[in-house]
């Protein structure tokens, strides 16, 4: 099982436990406001959500990974690794992308759970360019991305819902671990 500890966070795959809190994170309008059309989710598109994550942990050898408050043990969202197929013109390509609760913004775990995610990916998994793709006026996405290191390579437009998009991407080259 792949696991991945920071000093405050375990990224670990999935379980069952995980639905109903993911369900709460997934259906707070504040979370959601950037993610596709901006629509909440409920239980069952979690659920299908969460089975897909695992799935391309099968066929990938990377996925999403939830993350795990190590101090309480709370779910506080995702943070992994996908192929964007929804956006045809930067492929082939693995993104990085998170998703957490708004309890737990401002406090720094998103970027610790995306730079171990980024170490990841450019050292253990052998991918030599990682991109993220953000929706434009998403600045603390946008933060989160700096911090990484990434870079502004283009911007584009969602082909399904037409708003304005940055791919960002850093390469193993110019990572700092």
């Amino acid at each position: 099982m792949t696991e991945i500890r920071t000093p405050r966070l375990l990224l670990r795959r999935w379980l069952d436990d995980d639905l109903a809190p993911m369900a709460d994170i997934n259906a707070d309008p504040r979370v959601m406001r950037w993610v596709d059309d901006g629509s909440v989710r409920d239980l069952d598109h979690t659920a299908e959500a969460i089975e897909q994550w695992e799935e391309e942990w099968d066929e990938e050898g990377f996925g999403l990974f939830a993350v795990e408050l190590l101090g309480s043990g709370e779910l506080a969202g995702f943070t992994g690794l996908s192929v964007p197929e929804f956006l045809p013109e930067v492929l082939p390509a693995v993104a990085i992308s998170w998703r957490l609760g708004s309890q737990f913004w401002g406090q720094g775990y998103a970027s610790e759970a995306a730079h171990a995610t980024l170490e990841f990916a450019l050292q253990d998994r052998g991918i030599d360019r990682v991109i993220s793709i953000n929706r434009m006026g998403d600045d603390a996405s946008e933060n989160v991305i700096r911090k990484l290191g990434m870079v502004p390579q283009q911007e584009t437009v969602h082909p399904v819902y037409g708003y304005p998009l940055r791919v960002h991407s850093i390469d193993l080259t110019e990572f700092q671990a």
